[in-house]
């Protein structure tokens, strides 16, 4: 649905996805290579962004890891056995 913000609606395989419209500002000169070269700023930044996205969630999921080992490092061995046996009902 249009929005001031410029979000788009595209139709693909049946299915609905939304867009929406991002901007930034950068230095003319930057702006004219980027013509002269015939970049296409869209899918670069599409690609940086996805890139950027995927990497703070792996940093967020390895700071969790951290989190947990240190909390499971407390729990003894036995204990962990212990509780592997009555979960399968053993005891």
């Amino acid at each position: 649905m249009p929005t001031p913000l410029g979000n788009t609606l595209l139709v693909l395989h049946g299915g609905i996805m939304e867009y929406a419209v991002i901007s930034a500002k950068i230095p003319k000169d930057l702006k004219e290579e980027i013509d002269r070269l015939g970049i296409k700023v869209s899918e670069v930044v599409r690609k940086a962004l996805m890139e950027e996205v995927r990497r703070r969630k792996l940093e967020m999921i390895k700071k969790h890891r951290m989190r947990l080992r240190e909390v499971l490092d407390k729990i003894p061995d036995n204990r962990v056995i212990e509780i592997i046996r009555e979960f399968r009902g053993e005891l």
